[in-house]
């Protein structure tokens, strides 16, 4: 990847503590940028941060525990943003995951929750955060978004219907917020490896015979499984790059826009 120089720059990462987020978080450290993360579970976020700050030791990084849903957390984490660095120039909305469930076994309650983590894990920052960033000179907000947006799965029709929903939020924010020179761009994930993917793969150990399949191995029949062309999952880091594109000055004529990275697992044109 090319690299460019983020010196004086801030970039927020939702999310941050772990797999896309952390990943993400630590390339726009290896650019010279500050950088806030916040995540929910306060042990993560603390072994987060004492990792980049063990690879970064002279970086600028602030972890804060932060739900992105409670609208008083989110508003005092962009306070603590304020206080610390003064400014935000890239804000990367990075939170949830998905739900396996279909429409026969989705309540109210579980689409209610789906709905509202899928749209305030987004809206939530992008309030909090958009007064800094309109001052920025070249301000983004980049999106975690899935291929299931696109693609829906039925057997994760509350997650495919929040995302869809989504890719059209990601579009009209871009829309309304271009006058204002502020970019909105996302990515649609496939596959990705993660703690949930890894927390599977532990129960299939738990169940399975002798010879266990190797987590390289076990990920590798699942992918051949699903068609993946490049028959494997993603890693956080690949998806991390594309989300570092969309929120630098590399893809500054660029908005209302995604990108795809789910290995050719996209079945539309």
């Amino acid at each position: 990847m090319i690299q460019i120089d983020l010196s004086g720059q801030v970039a927020v990462v939702t999310g941050g503590s772990s797999g896309i987020g952390f990943a993400t978080a630590r390339l726009f450290l290896q650019a010279g940028a500050s950088v806030a993360i916040c995540g929910r579970d306060g042990e993560r976020l603390g072994a987060a941060q004492a990792s980049l700050a063990k690879e970064f030791p002279q970086a600028q990084l602030l972890a804060s525990r932060c739900d992105v849903l409670d609208a008083e957390h989110v508003n005092a984490f962009a306070a603590q943003v304020m206080e610390r660095f003064g400014r935000v120039d890239m804000l990367v909305n990075n939170a949830g995951q998905g739900r396996v469930s279909t429409f026969a076994d989705t309540t109210d309650d579980a689409w209610r929750d789906e709905l509202e983590l899928k749209y305030f894990s987004i809206i939530r920052p992008v309030r909090a955060f958009l007064p800094m960033l309109k001052d920025a000179p070249s301000p983004a907000i980049v999106c975690v978004n899935s291929l299931l947006a696109l693609q829906p799965e039925p057997h994760m029709v509350a997650t495919s219907s929040a995302r869809a929903g989504v890719l059209s939020l990601v579009k009209s924010l871009a829309t309304e917020l271009a006058p204002q020179n502020v970019r909105v761009n996302s990515i649609l994930i496939g596959i990705v490896e993660s703690g949930q993917w890894k927390r599977r793969y532990e129960n299939y150990l738990q169940q399975a015979q002798e010879p266990r399949q190797s987590w390289q191995q076990w990920t590798a029949e699942l992918a051949r499984k699903k068609n993946i062309p490049l028959g494997r999952f993603g890693l956080p880091e690949e998806a991390a790059q594309a989300l570092f594109y969309l929120a630098t000055k590399l893809s500054s004529y660029t908005t209302g826009s995604h990108i795809d990275v789910s290995g050719g697992f996209a079945r539309h044109v």
